[in-house]
């Protein structure tokens, strides 16, 4: 793991952070993991707001990181597809837990009709 190897953390959360934390990740993920393969332009459709070198970038620190595989077909015009590894799968659980946790929070501690749009 490239990324990792000269990075010193002082807790298993805090790799683990650094490796799916920021404002991209885990919504690559969650559409990854529900939804299965996908090729880039999918991904960005899914994803409003993300610009297109912001998604080169995390699919490239997630492929590194072994969470995403990148599949590259010889083909004109070239086709790339992206999915998870076994790795990747294991975090769905988590990903699932942190759904559930904020759609609860949003229901009894924000009081307030959901107005973040449903992805699941």
């Amino acid at each position: 793991m490239g990324r990792m190897e000269n990075k010193e953390f002082n807790c298993e959360k805090e790799l683990t952070l650094s490796i799916i934390g920021g404002k991209w990740k885990m919504l690559i993920l969650w559409h990854l993991g529900l939804e299965g393969t996908k090729r880039f332009g999918e991904l960005k459709a899914l994803i409003p707001g993300i610009t297109q070198r912001m998604l080169v970038n995390q699919l490239r620190e997630l492929e590194e990181d072994q969470i995403v595989k990148r599949v590259v077909y010889p083909v004109v015009p070239p086709k790339v597809e992206y999915s998870l590894t076994k790795e990747g799968e294991s975090l769905m659980p988590i990903l699932d837990s942190m759904y559930k946790w904020g759609r609860n929070y949003m229901d009894t501690v924000l009081d307030t009709p959901p107005a973040i749009k449903e992805i699941k």
